[in-house]
This record gives C-alpha cells, structure tokens and sequence, in this order.
C-alpha cells in the first residue's frame, strides 16, 4: 500500500508547526495576528490545519525565519529532477 500524504496532512503539520513556533516565542495567537498584519481567527484556523492559504504560510514562515529554509528545499526538489508531471 503507498503511504500517501495528503494535503490535509501538509495542512495539518504547518499548523503544529507554527503553533510550536509561536509557543517557543511565548506569543499569542493575537501576538502573532498583530505581527503580521491579519485576524486572530487566521491563525486560529491555521494553527487547526483549516486555512492554510500560501499567503499565510509565508508571512508565518517569515516571521519565524523559516523562508529560506521553505525556499531551499523548494530548491533541492528541483535540482534533484524527481519532479514528474501529472500530465
């Protein structure tokens, strides 16, 4: 059987993730929404892996200094040449 991940599950782990983040941080969720300029109720629903909009993953991975880890794996997947198409 293949273990597929889904997006669901990528949803899901951003939103652990920048819960543990801001957590580390001792924000609130109103600390972070103040920061970056949108609702409490968006990170509230981030952090549930039920909005996960790249805009949002990007101003929370900035926030957190994770862009250019995010932009360097984007950069190893392409140098690896395992990108198949799905057409």
């Amino acid at each position: 059987m293949i273990n597929a991940v889904t997006i669901k599950d990528v949803k899901l782990q951003l939103g652990k993730l920048c819960k543990q983040k801001r957590q580390s941080y001792e924000m609130s969720q109103e600390d972070l929404a103040e920061a970056l300029d949108i609702s409490r109720y968006t990170i509230q629903k981030f952090e549930s892996g039920k909005n996960a909009t790249l805009d949002t993953v990007l101003k929370i991975a900035n926030h957190f200094d994770l862009l250019s880890n995010l932009y360097q794996a984007l950069k190893d997947i392409e140098k690896s040449n395992d990108i198949n198409s799905l057409y």
